[in-house]
């Protein structure tokens, strides 16, 4: 089981309190540093120094890391045109020495799309769609080849699909909780399928919709990998857990009730949970970034216990 860190950096964050978060994180073992790719801060809060770009942080990190992989959970199909977007995530392979991951989605912020004059189209399956078949399409092009691609929004002509990434094939994840839709693209274009902030009861359903739907495209089921996002908070004492879930924007009193969260062997409890039910790699959301000691908890008391 993979145990990767995710942040939301949009909440209040540099890029030097983010270079350093991630770092703690390679040190203490973690598999992964997952961020989130926002533009605006959400709830109470002016989210200063204001946001850093998912994709700028992560080039920047590729450099200041060894060994820890890097990735988005996930970056929103409104926000990179998908030949740009795959140029990025490229280049930034190549940089990182083959260690990043594309979460990919259809966004759903609208108001930070105001605020920085994006696009929102209602509709953006499609997009979603279109996006994994070019990103995924230039990547596979062999050198020398031509990549075409004439779609409802995005039209290529002629591309050289260069670079290509350090990584034979990056690895892509697909994630939510559509019913229909989402499992077909995961079964399609994913390489991971991942659930973030719902019960164990839905995360089952989520990961059966998602199996059933490789079945159907002819794909083995077992061939994708699967994950659960959630929100944690691990605590030694009642005001320590107290103080971290306040930090985190959550209820102390509801935050145990589906998320990662109490004491260290709460959180071990759960996480066997998540096994059971087929989860091969957790991403464990902390808000606050600056306190590495959740980090140095997280990695003494919980994860020895749960590899």
């Amino acid at each position: 089981m993979e145990f990767c860190v995710f942040t939301e950096p949009q909440q209040g964050a540099s890029y030097d309190t983010i270079l350093a978060h991630a770092q703690a994180a390679e040190r203490l073992g973690f598999d992964g540093w997952f961020r989130s790719d926002h533009y605006l801060a959400m709830g109470p809060g002016e989210g200063l120094p204001g946001p850093t770009d998912a994709w700028t942080t992560l080039a920047g990190l590729a450099r200041e890391t060894q060994r820890v992989r890097l990735g988005t959970l996930v970056s929103s199909v409104t926000y990179r045109h998908p030949g740009v977007l795959a140029i990025q995530v490229a280049q930034v392979d190549q940089m990182s020495g083959g260690r990043v991951e594309l979460g990919l989605g259809t966004g759903w912020f609208e108001a930070e799309h105001a605020a920085y004059g994006m696009p929102f189209p209602e509709r953006r399956f499609q997009l979603l769609e279109e996006q994994l078949q070019i990103v995924t399409g230039l990547w596979r092009t062999p050198v020398g080849d031509r990549f075409h691609f004439d779609g409802e929004h995005h039209t290529l002509s002629d591309s050289p699909a260069l670079p290509k990434p350090a990584q034979h094939r990056v690895p892509v994840i697909v994630g939510g909780g559509g019913p229909r839709r989402t499992p077909q693209l995961a079964a399609r274009y994913a390489t991971e399928f991942n659930r973030g902030f719902v019960s164990e009861a839905e995360l089952a359903e989520n990961f059966a919709r998602v199996r059933a739907a490789c079945e159907a495209e002819g794909r083995d089921p077992a061939d994708l990998k699967y994950s659960a996002a959630l929100p944690t908070v691990v605590a030694t004492t009642d005001d320590e857990y107290r103080r971290r879930v306040l930090a985190a924007g959550g209820n102390p009193d509801t935050f145990a009730e589906v998320n990662v969260a109490g004491t260290p062997q709460q959180a071990v409890d759960k996480i066997g949970r998540l096994r059971e039910l087929g989860a091969e790699r957790v991403y464990l959301q902390t808000v606050d970034m600056t306190d590495l000691d959740h980090l140095e908890l997280i990695a003494a008391e919980v994860l020895p216990h749960v590899r």
